[in-house]
């Protein structure tokens, strides 16, 4: 895996958030959540040098050839206005938003990555991904991934209309609990934590200096030994928190 390679200017930043699962749990519930989102994007646009968002931005997302889902205007509109500035996005689908097919690209001027991916800032090395499917546990999840991009069932899906896909999506993104993530609210502890594992595992072929993920939903920092970190971003519906690193170090805070 060929690492991209960054230069951070003095002065500038790196923004990482995930798991705003816009959408849920109600529009009106969403709409409070997406204008936070939206007006700390505002913020960090003056100093930011990249932003990473790591998946589940959407509590659902397909995209048919001629439709994408109805709503987050706010959100797409302000990522337009980033991009546009020259400021790069970076997005990582989650479990939530696996069936990108290029509206983000074509749109938005955003790269989307499927699967995890190595940067390397200043002289930092990073390994981010959504972190969905990652390490020795969830099976379950990894069996119905496999089902979700399957092309033959992504053909499939097309044929429904949009009203009905898009309706039968959302009540299992609510309902199936190997979608939503709901089991996976709590801190196991760092043993039994699954994706330190699969970091540690990483760590026994290359060095990185920070694991960046997402899905958890808990804000997390944890050293996997005297020189690496793993990073959990949580979410921005219960702690509204997300990574910054300036060029040097990487820290962890909440958005007021």
């Amino acid at each position: 895996m060929t690492p991209l390679n960054m230069h951070i200017p003095e002065g500038k930043k790196i923004y990482f958030a995930s798991d705003n699962h816009l959408g849920a749990p109600t529009k009106e519930a969403s709409s409070i959540r997406e204008k936070k989102f939206v007006a700390w994007l505002d913020e960090i646009k003056e100093d930011a040098a990249a932003i990473f968002l790591l998946g589940d931005l959407f509590d659902f997302w397909a995209e048919y050839k001629t439709v994408v889902p109805k709503g987050f205007t706010r959100t797409l509109g302000k990522l337009a206005e980033i991009t546009d500035s020259g400021i790069p996005v970076y997005f990582f689908v989650g479990n939530h938003d696996l069936w990108m097919y290029g509206y983000f690209e074509e749109e938005l001027n955003i790269p989307v990555y499927h699967k995890p991916k190595e940067f390397t800032f200043n002289d930092t090395t990073f390994f981010i991904g959504h972190g969905d499917g990652l390490g020795p546990k969830d099976k379950g999840y990894k069996r119905m991934k496999k089902v979700f991009t399957n092309p033959f069932s992504q053909w499939l899906f097309r044929w429904l209309h949009p009203d009905i896909g898009v309706r039968l999506a959302q009540h299992l993104s609510v309902k199936n609990k190997l979608i939503s993530g709901d089991e996976d609210a709590k801190f196991l502890g760092e043993d039994n934590e699954w994706l330190v594992q699969y970091c540690k595992r990483k760590l026994e072929t290359k060095h990185r200096d920070y694991f960046v993920f997402g899905h958890r939903h808990l804000p997390l920092e944890i050293d996997l030994n005297p020189k690496s970190k793993y990073i959990n971003l949580g979410d921005w519906i219960v702690y509204y928190t997300y990574a910054v690193f300036d060029g040097k170090t990487m820290v962890l805070k909440k958005h007021h």
